[in-house]
């Protein structure tokens, strides 16, 4: 795996408001691009285009620069909850050679903010005992008070268990077997963990024999929350989501390819009816389960 090395500006983002579902108030991205390379990824369309994973870079000043962030901000009490990553993955194959994602948590622990960890990776499982820590530790932020006592919070990421379909989509991600894996062994450790299921594919991996198989299988691993999302394709450009997942689907499911175009309006996001039968059924499936839809209420 190559990467390049850059210098970053800043490395910690303030939200202006904290997402109700991944609690984001700072995102922190170590890397710029990623290797997994998955074809409906959001930020597809920007400057990376194709192949992400051959613009991939390193950013080999994030340490100092959280450092510095994170010294100011706890000076001013200005504690929130850390998300690693909302634009790559922190535990890219890159990870295990940079070890830089280890490093920003060490960071994190010494500062006290509390850390949301999301992935497609099975790497996670070496920082446990950093993230163990960082779990006794942090100061929970009064948007979280009377919600939780956590300080880290680890969701896996998924679209599907079959890894066929994985190959397809999210060439260059961790088998799904191995998340899912991952994500019982943090349950069993104790972590308050679970589950982005996002984005569902439309006719492959949003099937009620599929939907009841990987709502039992998250079940059966200890996951605490799954929350879910259909699919959205942004963009009419060459290397957008919207042209690379129909050319996929076209070439591997030719016969659902209509399907897709009829689906997706202009604004990229799945017919409304559909949304919201989609939703109803997983609803059904998550309550029957005891399955909650936010990692805190």
């Amino acid at each position: 795996m190559m990467w390049t090395e850059i210098r970053a500006k800043t490395i910690l983002n303030k939200k202006k408001k904290a997402d109700e579902w991944f609690l984001d108030e700072y995102t922190l991205n170590p890397y710029s691009a990623c290797s997994f390379n998955c074809l409906y990824c959001y930020i597809r369309g920007s400057k990376y285009g194709f192949h992400m994973e051959e613009k991939l870079a390193v950013k080999v000043n994030a340490p100092e620069l959280l450092e510095k962030q994170l010294k100011l901000l706890s000076r001013k009490n200005k504690y929130g909850v850390i998300v690693l990553a909302s634009a790559t993955d922190p535990y890219l194959q890159a990870e295990k050679d940079t070890l830089l994602t280890k490093t920003l948590l060490e960071i994190i622990r010494t500062y006290r903010f509390p850390v949301h960890v999301i992935t497609k990776s099975d790497l996670v499982i070496r920082d446990f005992d950093i993230l163990r820590q960082i779990d006794q530790n942090a100061i929970v932020p009064s948007s979280l008070e009377g919600k939780t006592s956590r300080g880290a919070f680890l969701t896996f990421s998924f679209s599907t268990l079959d890894p066929a379909v994985t190959h397809i989509f999210e060439p260059g991600a961790t088998l799904p077997s191995l998340r899912l894996a991952a994500l019982a062994r943090a349950s069993a450790e104790g972590f308050h963990t679970g589950v982005s299921l996002m984005p569902l594919l439309p006719y492959i991996s949003d099937t009620d024999k599929s939907l009841q198989e990987m709502t039992r299988a998250f079940a059966e691993a200890g996951a605490k929350y799954v929350m879910p999302a259909s699919l959205g394709l942004f963009g009419n450009g060459p290397a957008d989501s919207k042209a690379l997942m129909l050319r996929a689907v076209a070439k591997h499911f030719p016969h659902l390819l209509e399907n897709y175009y009829t689906l997706f309006n202009s604004d990229g996001r799945a017919a409304h009816e559909y949304r919201s039968r989609l939703a109803e059924r997983i609803k059904g499936l998550q309550t029957a389960l005891n399955l909650p839809d936010r990692i805190v209420s």
